[in-house]
This record gives C-alpha cells, structure tokens and sequence, in this order.
C-alpha cells in the first residue's frame, strides 16, 4: 500500500473548493469526475476517498495558471489545526512537543498528506522529512509543497516557534531540546480522551477502506494488471459479485481502480525514460499499445510518448528547483 492511499475527512477538499472558488473556479469545475458533489463538501461528518481528493487537485491545477508548488504552498498555509477535528486537537493538548509530534505521526491517516512525514533526530537536531513514493509525478509538486506548508503552519500556531526549513530536500527542522518542551495548552486528562476517539476513527477509517486497499495492494503486485477481477475476489475470499458490492459501498469499482493504478504507475514508468510506449503498455497490462495510448491521452491530455520526452510536462518538483 501506498502511504497516502487511506480514507481522509472532506475539511481537505473543503478547504481546496473555497480556494478554487476565489480564483473563479466554479465549485463543479473543481469537482467534476470526482464523485464528491457540493452537498458532500458541507458535510462536515463526511469521509472521502484519497482519489477523489486527488481528482479535484488535478482539476484545480487545470484551471489554475499559477505554477503547481506555489500553488501547494498557499493552499497548505490553509491547513489550521482546526482543519484537523480530533488530531488537531490531541496534538494540542498532548504533554509535550516530542508528544504532540509522535502522536501526530502515530495518526497521520487521520489528516490529508499524501507526502508521508517522518521525524528524524539528526544531532542537535529534530528534522522532519517527507517521502514522495507513490505520489503521483503530476500533482507531487504541490503535494510536496502543500504538506510541508501545512506542517510548517501547525508548528508555528501551536508552538510559536517558525521551524527552519530547507526548500532543496524539503525538510524542516526544530532544536531537538524543543522536543522536551510542554505545549502550551497541555492537558493529560483531555489528551487521553483525544487519543482514545483518534484510535476508534482511525480503526473505522481502515474498516471503510479495507476491500479497495486490499484490491489495489493486488494489482500493483507484480503481474497485478494482468490479473482479472474473478481471480482477485477469489483470493480475497469472496465472490466477484460480493466484491462489486463492496468496491461500490466504499465509493468506487474495480475498474476504476484497475485505471487508477494504471495511471500511477504509468507515469512513473515514463518518467525513467527507459522503457518503450510498447514495453509500458505491456507491463500495465494492455493488450496492445494503442489501447494505452488512447488510455492515456485521456488521464493527461497528451500521449504517452509526448509525456516522456517532456519529463513532467511543465512540473518541477520543489526538491530540484
């Protein structure tokens, strides 16, 4: 599994509806193709699947000229701790800095990265550091920038301390004696409480999630795509009728998660430069090229070949700039 593929609240999309609307992107422009409708958006109870979030991203890159990682830093300088229902506020009440920042990890599902964090203690140091495995190349420039954005955010409003950030690996960094530091709103009784209902949403979260997960886990195994639905019901012990049922309750099918997998790895490929249109077709599973030209032309707007002669067409990744 990837690191961001986990069920996530709306408050992301929310947050990314009202920013499209201030540059003048309807909210349907936003969210077409991704089955979240407007009355899901207000829903404040609502659970969302991380495809969708990633439809309205790619919708919002589309109709914003703005280059994409500057665009994923203003937006991530949206993310308050309020943003973050519960997890905000067990971070907030948690005993100390190195508390809040385990616990935050501990949890991480229970926010909107995609770039997933992990705090390392580098001497004198307490850094953190984002992996972009698995994110597709695309929208990994303002995802990157977004989560950093958001971590950044949080830490200055619950801390009061600005971190030290280095834009070329994306890290940011604390003094490590910060860690022992007690948050100024620290409360053992309310952060226990916290953490108890962190641990039910999340187990209810995994509990939604399980049957797309474990489809998708299948087909970015090796000779996955070349796997047809009937076999993947059967080894998950179920009939390919109930696995529709399932794919269905929770949003999605497995055709579209056969697409979805697809177009990730598709572009990951590409972007190597060493395989062939024909050698990438093959290993997606397409019985012949023309079919995943045709597949990808409509993902990306440009055929494959074209796409990787341009690297990431008109994309920086904040790491390298």
């Amino acid at each position: 599994m990837v690191d961001w593929d986990f069920p996530r609240g709306v408050a992301s999309i929310a947050l990314l509806v009202e920013f499209a609307a201030e540059r003048g992107i309807p909210a349907d422009v936003v969210l077409d193709g991704s089955g979240v409708d407007i009355a899901t958006v207000r829903d404040p109870l609502a659970q969302v699947e991380a495809r969708q979030e990633l439809a309205v991203i790619r919708n919002l890159l589309a109709h914003c000229a703005a280059d994409p990682a500057e665009l994923g830093h203003e937006v991530g300088c949206r993310y308050h701790a309020t943003a973050y229902g519960i997890w905000g506020f067990a971070v907030l009440s948690s005993r100390t800095v190195g508390d809040a920042m385990r616990l935050a990890l501990r949890y991480v599902e229970l926010t909107y990265v995609f770039c997933a964090p992990e705090l390392r203690l580098e001497g004198d140091l307490a850094a953190l550091h984002w992996r972009t495995t698995g994110v597709p190349v695309d929208v990994r420039p303002f995802l990157l920038a977004r989560d950093v954005a958001a971590s950044r955010t949080l830490i200055v409003e619950l801390l009061g301390v600005r971190p030290d950030f280095d834009p070329v690996n994306a890290v940011i960094s604390l003094p490590r004696a910060l860690l022992d530091r007690r948050m100024p709103q620290a409360n053992d009784h309310t952060a226990a409480v916290c953490e108890q209902q962190c641990r039910e949403l999340l187990a209810k979260r995994r509990e939604r999630g399980g049957t797309a997960r474990r489809v998708r886990d299948r087909l970015l195994a090796t000779d996955g795509l070349h796997t047809d639905m009937d076999t993947v019901a059967a080894e998950l012990a179920m009939t390919a009728r109930t696995l529709r049922r399932r794919l269905a309750a929770e949003g999605t099918s497995y055709r579209a998660l056969v697409d979805e997998v697809r177009q990730t790895l598709a572009e990951e490929l590409l972007a190597t430069r060493s395989l062939s249109v024909e050698q990438v077709a093959y290993r997606l599973g397409y019985g012949d090229a023309a079919s995943f030209v045709r597949a990808f032309t409509r993902w990306k707007g440009v055929p494959p070949g074209r796409y990787a002669r341009s690297g990431r067409p008109g994309r920086r990744d904040p790491a390298t700039r």
